[in-house]
This record gives C-alpha cells, sequence and structure tokens, in this order.
C-alpha cells in the first residue's frame, strides 16, 4: 500500500475528517476551531469544507462549551470537544467529572455520554506555570472516563474513530511537544487503534521502563542509550490511562524484574504512583530490586528555558534513574 507522511498533527486532522464524513452526527467545537483552525492547527481547513454547523467556534468559556458538547452528546450527537489545553480544562470540571463521567451510573443505565473531550497536555515549550501542567492523571483518577494518551502518530490517526464509538465519555491527551511529530503511514484508509491496551513499543529483558505521551520519545533514547552500556531495556507506552492495562505492565516487569515509571507529572499522587502501588500489589515477589520512578520536579513548571528542562524528566534522568537500578554508578 501506498505511503505518506504526516505530522502528528496533520494525523489527527485526517482522523477528523473521516469521522465528519462518516457521520452526520460528529461535529467539532472549541475555541477558535473555525476561523483560526485551531490552537494547534489541528482543525485548519475544516470549517471550509463542512460549514459553521459542524465545525463550531465557541465562546471563551470552557465550563459553558464543554456542558454543552455533553448536552449534545446525550441528545443523541456525536461531539468532539476541544479544549486548548488541560490547563483551562479544571474550569470544565464539573461537567466533565460530575455529569459525563456519572450519568450513566446515577440513571441506572438509561443515559450514557458519547463526547470525546480532546486536549493539549504537557510542557517543554517556555509558556510557564499556568500552561504547563500534566493533569491528565487527575481524570485517570474518575471512574466513568476513559482517558487516552497517543504517543505516536499512528496513534493519533486510529485512536478517534474508537473513542467515537464508545458509549462513554473519552478525553484525549495531546502532548503539546507531538504535534510536529512526523511518521509515515499508510494513503486513504487508516485501521482504529486499540483503545484497550499498552503497547510494547521496545522489547528488553532487563528492565521495564513504564511512560506514555510526551515521555515516550524521551524514554526510547534511554533504551538506546542503556543498550550501548550493555542493558536491555523494555519500553510500554500505557497510552490508555483509564482504565490501565495491568496484563501488558505485568507480564514485562515478570520478565524484566525490574521497573522504572518515567511521567512528566508531579510525582506525588501521580499516575506513576498507581503504576508502582499495581506493581507491589500484583508482582511483589518478582521483583529483584526496588521500583523506581521519573517524574517532573515538585514545582510549577518555570518559564526559563534551562529552569524548565531541569525540572522535567530527560532521557539522562531516565538512564541514572536505570544504572541506580542495577546497581551502577549513573
Amino acid at each position: 500500500m501506498a505511503a505518506t507522511t504526516l505530522t502528528y498533527r496533520d494525523a489527527l486532522r485526517e482522523a477528523l475528517r473521516e469521522a465528519l464524513i462518516a457521520d452526520q452526527r460528529v461535529l467539532l467545537m472549541g475555541e477558535d476551531v473555525g476561523s483560526y483552525g485551531g490552537t494547534y492547527a489541528v482543525s485548519k481547513g475544516l470549517l471550509e469544507e463542512f460549514g459553521p454547523n459542524r465545525i463550531r467556534d465557541t465562546p471563551l468559556s470552557e465550563l459553558g462549551f464543554v456542558g454543552a458538547g455533553i448536552g449534545a452528546a446525550l441528545g443523541g450527537l456525536r461531539p468532539i470537544v476541544e479544549v486548548m489545553t488541560v490547563n483551562f480544562s479544571l474550569l470544565a470540571l464539573d461537567p466533565i467529572v460530575n455529569t459525563a463521567a456519572m450519568l450513566r451510573h446515577m440513571s441506572g443505565g438509561q443515559f450514557s455520554v458519547p463526547v470525546v473531550i480532546r486536549m493539549a497536555t504537557g510542557a517543554g515549550r517556555q509558556l510557564a506555570a499556568q500552561h504547563s501542567n500534566s493533569f491528565e492523571g487527575w481524570y485517570a483518577h474518575v471512574p466513568g472516563l476513559r482517558v487516552l494518551a497517543p504517543a505516536t502518530v499512528e496513534d493519533a490517526r486510529g485512536m478517534l474513530g474508537p473513542a467515537l464509538a464508545d458509549p462513554d465519555p473519552v478525553l484525549m491527551f495531546e502532548h503539546a511537544q507531538l504535534y510536529n511529530l512526523e511518521a509515515e503511514l499508510p494513503k486513504g484508509g487508516f485501521p482504529a487503534v486499540d483503545i484497550q491496551s499498552a503497547s510494547v513499543r521496545r522489547t528488553g529483558t532487563d528492565v521495564s521502563l513504564i511512560t506514555y505521551g510526551g515521555c515516550l520519545a524521551k524514554v526510547l533514547m534511554a533504551a538506546e542509550e542503556l543498550e550501548s552500556q550493555g542493558i536491555s531495556a523494555e519500553v510500554i507506552d500505557l497510552r490508555v490511562l483509564r482504565p490501565l492495562d495491568d496484563a501488558t505492565i505485568m507480564t514485562s516487569v515478570r520478565k524484566c524484574r525490574r521497573a522504572v515509571v518515567v511521567d512528566e507529572a508531579w510525582r506525588s499522587g501521580s499516575l506513576a504512583a498507581e503504576v508502582m502501588a499495581r506493581i507491589m500489589e500484583q508482582a511483589f515477589f518478582d521483583l529483584d530490586a526496588p521500583l523506581a520512578r521519573v517524574c517532573s520536579e515538585e514545582v510549577p513548571i518555570p518559564y526559563a528555558k534551562h529552569l524548565e528542562e531541569a525540572a522535567l524528566p530527560q532521557t539522562p534522568k531516565i538512564v541514572a534513574a536505570v544504572l541506580t537500578l542495577m546497581g551502577k554508578s549513573p
């Protein structure tokens, strides 16, 4: 099959276009998604192609338009709501957590909320503390939500279809550092991506490196560096943050017997903490060493480039954590 090179941004746009063509109930709504083409240009050109009834610019009110999207889903549509960044999604926590996530349970299964909410996440662009957070772990805490974190162009292209087919709310977190990432994909139709399972991005035998989203590339680079030092690292991309795929995690940990979790969020109360707790519950007696994790420093993300880089998980930190785990000096 012929292939073409797409960026992560292009892949998301192709997935949106495909969904809009396939189902007249699908619409995209959010701040600047129409005339401006989206904060990260993901929806550029879609207004001209599909018109203002299906590509809807909204007022600057996350509480209002996320709530409207949830209402539209209850009314029979298949809305895709774009929130500029996870930082602003806190303004819409009530409709997401108290309404979308809870209605199936509270109605005894009479109502479902088939809404997809997309948002950028993460740091690394010198946007300072209020625009650099990684709150996806907060949402992964909530029953009733499915939480996705596509880390590759393939997943960005293939996750939206299954997300729209889910009868319950799905949140997609797109790390803002990934929008220019490129990969070669087949032209034309693209197969749906599994939104149930983690993915083994690299096989290894000595240590499991478990991560997701914007940290995946850094972890893969760390695995390359470790290989040059004689350490075989297996890389697990969680990609579905709720529900977590325990089976893939435990299979890898039982094989490698050591594990490091890499998470751009702060370590206290983080998704990394949840993954480590599950490993301790399910695979403690298979471990040859204590678990380790590499997270962001527990400070608001700094603006200054050198301080921002110092605050975030970086490849040298991941390599050092593994070497320490292996009893070798970094």
